[in-house]
């Protein structure tokens, strides 16, 4: 069971990160510090605060407090990373740091306790929280994304008006027993 869910959680990470991935590939580099308003975040900024939560938790995630003495979490909300390359390297500096160290976790390690600010967490609470503050931030990319490309947007689920063509594929074939994020994961390896 504690296995199944470690499969299951990282492939609910991964299929979050594949979501940011596409919507970052979708916008223009000028678009990334797009604000709505003067207390809305931008795109890139967003990036700059997950970027930062990720490498502070999960660097020396058993051994050390997941708020790092070096982390700098105002500086996060500045809307000053420019160009796009620089966006795309603090995402993927901070999904490659918690998906290794995640990966990297057994069986036994999920009831150890880690601290967030002094407060005692159990790996899979740790975990639990972070499935909900990471997908929380990628859907406020999405948003933002739409926002800004309005009818240019491609979807990343299933079309407006296709969902019934959509059910009728998945209805046409044998019950299985898979993780639902596995077809959207298999199609991102399949154009590396």
């Amino acid at each position: 069971m504690k296995t199944d869910y470690l499969n299951s959680v990282t492939k609910q990470f991964e299929y979050y990160k594949l979501l940011g991935d596409k919507t970052i590939a979708q916008l223009p580099d000028d678009k990334l510090t797009w604000q709505f308003n003067q207390e809305s975040n931008s795109i890139a900024t967003i990036i700059k605060h997950l970027s930062g939560n990720m490498l502070s938790r999960w660097t020396d995630f058993l051994t050390s407090d997941g708020e790092k003495e070096w982390r700098n979490r105002d500086a996060e909300f500045e809307n000053d990373v420019l160009t796009k390359d620089a966006i795309v390297k603090l995402w993927e500096d901070g999904w490659k740091c918690f998906l290794d160290t995640l990966k990297s976790l057994k069986e036994d390690d999920l009831e150890k306790i880690i601290y967030i600010r002094n407060q005692g967490h159990t790996v899979t609470e740790a975990i639990n929280r972070q499935l909900a503050h990471y997908p929380y931030h990628v859907g406020q990319m999405v948003f933002i994304g739409k926002m800004i490309l309005n009818e240019n947007w491609q979807s990343l689920s299933i079309p407006r008006g296709n969902s019934n063509s959509y059910n009728a594929e998945k209805f046409s074939k044998e019950k299985t027993r898979a993780h639902f994020t596995d077809e959207f994961l298999k199609d991102k390896d399949n154009t590396k």
